[in-house]
């Protein structure tokens, strides 16, 4: 699907850590755009900074969580632009923690706006995209996604089922003109990955390197344009390792160990508790 001006593109987590490079990516190319957040503090100052260059685009604070508010963004943004040409799932939650510690509330925020809000939202804007025999949908995933590490349940299993729902709408929508691509990320300089080095003061492995938050919104232009299933995001080739984790299980689940997946997340939740420890 080619991407032209006068789209109207609706992105989700818009002004949280990818959301803005991926918004000015798409403000490059003309498009009308709605952006939305929660509690989005910093939406309008991005939507200001937007509209600054010419681009029409309006800034919803919603929160996904809450299935009306969903309806609501969708409906608001067909109103102002027209229907929409693509959807970007970037909205996330993120608890780094022993599972035993998380509350079920905390769970269930994740699985709501990082899996349930993404799914429901393109099911939402579905209906006018198979009529005009066009629409893409980009879901934000990860290499968490792929390869579970540890302290990540909720989040890996939400960005695993990001995973499988783009595979099965492709297959269903096949042959309609609609289609969704799913980007899958490993450390970014940016976002949840930036959240927790500053809370923690723990960096990445050196194994896996971390990517520019640039190279990410290029990538989620490039898989609309050239319909791609997923592209995986990663400084150093870690397709061995996913390779290697569907031939054996075992294999898969050493090698990231090995790498330091579950160590950086093991300090970061030890790093967490001694900050909370010094404000006490």
């Amino acid at each position: 699907m080619n991407i032209t001006a006068g789209q109207t593109v609706l992105v989700t987590g818009a002004s949280g850590g990818l959301g803005t490079y991926i918004t000015e990516a798409f403000a490059e190319r003309k498009v009308k755009l709605g952006l939305v957040a929660y509690p989005g503090a910093e939406l309008e100052q991005l939507r200001s900074s937007i509209a600054a260059k010419g681009i029409q685009a309006i800034a919803l604070a919603s929160d996904l969580r809450d299935p009306k508010q969903r309806r609501d963004v969708c409906e608001r943004v067909k109103k102002e632009f027209g229907p929409v040409d693509i959807l970007i799932n970037n909205a996330g939650v993120e608890f780094t923690a022993p599972y035993v510690e998380l509350t079920e509330e905390n769970i269930l925020d994740v699985l709501n706006v990082n899996l349930e809000a993404a799914m429901i939202m393109a099911r939402l804007v579905l209906p006018d995209m198979l009529n005009r025999k066009q629409g893409h949908v980009v879901n934000m995933s990860s290499l968490a996604g792929r390869a579970g590490p540890a302290f990540q349940e909720p989040y890996a299993a939400s960005k695993a089922g990001l995973i499988a729902f783009t595979s099965s709408f492709r297959a269903t929508c096949r042959g309609t003109g609609v289609s969704a691509s799913v980007i899958t990320p490993g450390f970014v300089e940016a976002g949840i990955y930036a959240k927790l080095k500053a809370e923690s003061g723990c960096v990445a492995p050196a194994l896996f390197g971390v990517s520019a938050p640039e190279t990410v919104a290029r990538a989620v232009l490039r898989a609309i344009e050239r319909n791609i299933p997923e592209i995986i995001i990663n400084p150093i080739p870690v397709r061995p390792l996913l390779f290697l984790n569907l031939l054996s299980s075992s294999a898969g689940e050493w090698m990231t160990n090995a790498l330091g997946a579950n160590s950086f997340f093991g300090r970061v939740v030890e790093g967490q508790k001694a900050k909370r420890s010094r404000k006490t």
